[in-house]
């Protein structure tokens, strides 16, 4: 006779939660309480069935690829309004993101939901052309870009992951350079054409570029798996209860206080030991090329050894040329550690994501990243600022290359011990 007395956890199909949480699972480990086992999404169907490849499959790539090179062309792109226009802070288009990732579960869900927020996005692009005050700024560019972003990207970053399984880290590497192409191109293009048509009509073309882009991510990005109605609402407290989960968070608003400073800063520094401004706006560019063959090379190796087995090494060279940094005074320096930081820290920024899909089942895998994204904008919108008020306070960036780089170090430990927990020893695939 059978067994008459499974839990609700016993019948989860193999495929829909991790294999490291089954093994848990079948080894009597009990993450969390009988009740709150009992609301835990359950997979009627088996989902085993990931397409890993084929035409269907690397066409959700492509529109995945050209939505988060979007946001990319509005986050590296287009923020040079701040410096032709008005002050905006990196922090004033960073927050918008931070609220609107909590609705990432949701909207993925409703894709054309998501077709109305990039529509959004592009009337909101185009209408930044007829700024002229700080507030106008602030309203367009700032929240309603910043919003429609957020919205727009943790979505995109989900539906890659239902579709592949053992070469999911090549497809979100592939994913991820999208934002590099934008990080390297847009600003070089902006730049160019400011001098050329104005800002206005810099603006509107940019506009007229996202509403091409968006375009071929509307028209090929789908769902595989059907909609699932999870319990526990936009967030769920509950997945704070899987010990790894938390301090993943934890790690990830860590992570970000400093892992963008030297993007954020290399070029000012660089003006402000005497290099030429027209050299030092190309540096965040090479930096984003380094970042975009990182990515690849970060998908292609997490699908051998695990995402978190090559983000901490390469972010711990991020660190380093996060120290390393003021240190560079010279053309050839400077371009060397652009370069090398850009490739170092493309593990983290393209790769965080992926460990969050063996954390739970495939179903609520949206709203978990949703979840830590939100972690990541708080780092994200507050680290910026701290970086600045550091330098204004020491008149030195190598106090604030210390702050950044010992966040840096300090998100690796957390990320470490998160591998601990989910593999219950120190070394193995994860």
């Amino acid at each position: 006779m059978g067994r008459t007395d499974l839990s609700p956890l016993d019948s989860v199909s193999p495929s829909a939660t991790s294999t490291i949480i089954e093994e848990r699972i079948g080894q009597g480990e009990k993450y969390l309480d009988k009740e709150d086992v009992e609301e835990l999404p359950i997979p009627q169907n088996d989902y085993d069935d990931y397409p890993d490849g084929g035409l269907r499959a690397w066409l959700i790539v492509l529109g995945a690829s050209v939505d988060i090179n979007t946001y990319s062309t509005i986050f590296d792109g287009l923020p040079f309004t701040r410096q032709c226009v008005v002050p905006l802070q990196h922090s004033d288009l960073s927050m918008p993101g931070a609220c609107s990732n909590l609705t990432t579960k949701r909207i993925f869900y409703e894709i054309h939901h998501l077709r109305k927020w990039t529509l959004l996005l592009v009337v909101a692009t185009f209408l930044v052309a007829e700024c002229h005050t700080y507030w106008q700024f602030l309203l367009c560019q700032g929240f309603t870009v910043g919003l429609a972003c957020g919205i727009c990207f943790g979505p995109t970053l989900s539906v890659v992951g239902h579709w592949f399984k053992r070469r999911r880290g090549i497809a979100l590497g592939l994913t991820a350079a999208g934002s590099s192409m934008g990080g390297t191109v847009f600003p070089i293009a902006a730049r160019n054409l400011i001098i050329l048509v104005g800002f206005p009509w810099t603006m509107r073309i940019m506009a007229f570029i996202l509403l091409f882009t968006l375009g071929i991510s509307n028209i090929v990005l789908d769902r595989r798996l059907p909609p699932k109605n999870v319990p526990g609402g936009l967030f769920n407290f509950k997945a704070f209860k899987l010990p790894a989960f938390s301090i993943y968070c934890l790690a990830n608003t860590i992570a970000f206080l400093g892992i963008y400073t030297v993007l954020t800063f290399i070029d000012v520094s660089a003006i402000a030991v005497g290099i030429s401004p027209d050299f030092s706006f190309y540096l965040v560019s090479l930096a984003n090329a380094g970042s975009g063959v990182g990515r690849i090379v970060t998908g292609i190796v997490a699908d051998k050894y695990g995402p978190i087995n090559i983000i901490t090494p390469m972010t711990i060279g991020t660190a380093i040329m996060t120290f390393a940094w003021p240190y560079a005074r010279t053309k050839n320096s400077l371009i060397a550690v652009a370069i090398i930081y850009g490739f170092a820290s493309s593990a983290y920024v393209s790769a965080f994501n992926m460990p969050l899909y063996s954390m739970g089942v495939i179903e609520d895998v949206g709203r978990r990243m949703g979840t830590v994204m939100v972690f990541a904008a708080l780092g994200a919108v507050a680290g910026p600022p701290i970086s600045g008020a550091i330098n204004a306070s020491t008149g030195s960036t190598k106090a604030v290359s210390y702050y950044a780089g010992s966040t840096i170090l300090l998100a690796v430990i957390l990320m470490l011990i998160t591998r601990h927990l989910i593999l219950k020893k120190i070394w193995g695939k994860f």
